[in-house]
């Protein structure tokens, strides 16, 4: 499997410039195949192309680590049962994908290549079937709102009860959302901000800026308690190691607080020895919106801390700076089990402090957040 890795590498470098244009050659090819196939779509496909090469990627770069390769297709599989995706839609995709990468590459590409994509296509798709029959839950689960809290004019805090059945969950993992009133068709990622429990009621923190954000916006701008919202099942490896006896490390920016939060009250039902440090940060105090339910978490165990930080405003009364920053002056970490949650600039960053604090990758799990 080295060699495919490296061929499939090698040759997305002849398209990762030009993702548009593969997004358009892929999609026309679809339904230009298989017509019905655009129904699973949303009506504006604006995006959709994204969420494939993010997918693709993904795909590429776990391929050399066979366990999270098998459960990051497995995943995939189960949470393409809310598209409605049958196991003959994956070989009318293969088709297209493989006929999108030849065009988009033109004169680069060669045999080598073509049997690469050929072969991880095949693997790529028994794995995700196998992951979505091997599911007994329903494939999306029915959700009413109970509260929602605005928190200025971006961000928003809302809980919602899966209905009929239950929705199993690990504190860190994240589930795709459906505003069927608002945006059919279209899904959207939001970690879980709180851990599993009896009442099957989920929180979320949804965070987007003015004018913009589709899913995002309808749930800060225009949900309301009572409305029905659609989840899919959960998925993500930023859960908590159990066996572990090392003390934890949680380092969230803006509304990546969702997992990080979920994380603490696991821990908080759980744990007796380790120290937590939670490390949490925004442009300005006034995007701090969990800053006080963080603290009476604190005030309720003794092993846990919270170091606020803000970046932009200079008349806070706490840490000034980038947060990764801010982890770094008091580090180092090396002995931790560390959690990076927020925008891919600021996990980024937080990684390069975790990697010169060699601390072992093994003992690094993140999730990234984009501003919509």
């Amino acid at each position: 499997m080295d060699d495919v890795a490296r061929l499939l590498k090698e040759s997305w470098t002849l398209v990762e410039e030009d993702r548009e244009r593969l997004s358009a050659h892929f999609y026309a090819r679809l339904f230009l195949l298989d017509p019905e196939l655009r129904k699973l779509f949303p009506v504006q496909m604006t995006g959709q192309g994204d969420r494939l090469l993010e997918a693709i990627i993904t795909a590429i770069h776990t391929l050399g680590d066979p366990e999270s390769f098998d459960e990051f297709l497995r995943g995939l599989g189960r949470d393409h049962r809310k598209y409605h995706v049958d196991p003959e839609h994956y070989r009318t995709v293969g088709v297209a994908l493989l006929d999108a990468l030849r065009s988009t590459a033109g004169d680069g590409w060669n045999l080598e290549y073509d049997q690469a994509w050929r072969d991880a296509y095949a693997v790529i798709a028994a794995k995700m079937v196998a992951g979505a029959a091997a599911d007994d839950n329903p494939p999306f689960w029915h959700a009413e709102v109970l509260t929602h809290e605005r928190y200025g004019p971006d961000t928003a805090v809302l809980t919602v009860r899966a209905l009929q059945h239950p929705l199993p969950w690990r504190a860190g993992q994240y589930v795709s959302v459906e505003v069927p009133r608002h945006l059919p068709r279209v899904w959207r990622t939001y970690s879980v901000a709180n851990a599993p429990n009896d009442d099957n009621v989920l929180e979320f923190h949804v965070r987007t800026p003015a004018g913009a954000g589709w899913v995002s916006g309808a749930l800060v701008r225009r949900v309301r308690p009572g409305e029905l919202l659609r989840v899919a099942a959960p998925m993500g490896s930023m859960t908590l190691d159990r066996e572990s006896e090392r003390d934890v490390l949680l380092v969230a920016g803006g509304v990546g607080l969702a997992p990080v939060k979920a994380l603490v009250e696991e821990l908080a039902a759980v744990n007796r020895t380790r120290w937590v440090h939670v490390f949490y940060g925004a442009r300005t105090e006034a995007d701090l919106y969990g800053l006080d339910g963080m603290r009476e978490l604190v005030a309720a165990h003794p092993w846990l801390s919270v170091t606020p930080a803000c970046s932009e405003d200079p008349d806070f009364d706490g840490e000034l700076g980038d947060i990764a920053d801010v982890v770094a002056r008091y580090g180092p970490w090396t002995t931790h089990d560390c959690y990076v949650s927020g925008s891919a600039r600021m996990v980024r960053a937080t990684l390069r402090v975790l990697a010169e604090d060699e601390v072992p990758p093994a003992r690094t799990r993140y999730d990234t957040f984009g501003d919509l």
